[in-house]
């Protein structure tokens, strides 16, 4: 089995991650230090670089008082996929 990285969900994630945060009013350092990672961690998930843990997504949706689906509620549809037939 091969593995698949699907950037294209990875960016669109981080990009709805820092739509939440700045609706939260908080900084990308503030986040950090409330869930407990390097400032340069959360930027780089908001810029689709890492994928992160799912025990990341369960910190960062509880720092931000939110459940965890909504860190997940993008437009899958819409966004190209290299395995999509």
């Amino acid at each position: 089995m091969s593995y698949s990285r699907e950037e294209n969900y990875i960016k669109a994630f981080g990009k709805n991650l820092a739509k939440i945060r700045k609706e939260k009013a908080l900084t990308q350092e503030e986040l950090a230090f409330k869930v407990g990672v390097e400032y340069s961690q959360i930027s780089r998930i908001e810029r689709g670089i890492i994928n992160t843990s799912i025990s990341n997504v369960y910190k960062i949706a509880s720092t931000l008082d939110i459940h965890p689906k909504d860190l997940m509620d993008f437009d899958f549809e819409n966004l190209p996929s290299s395995t999509r037939s």
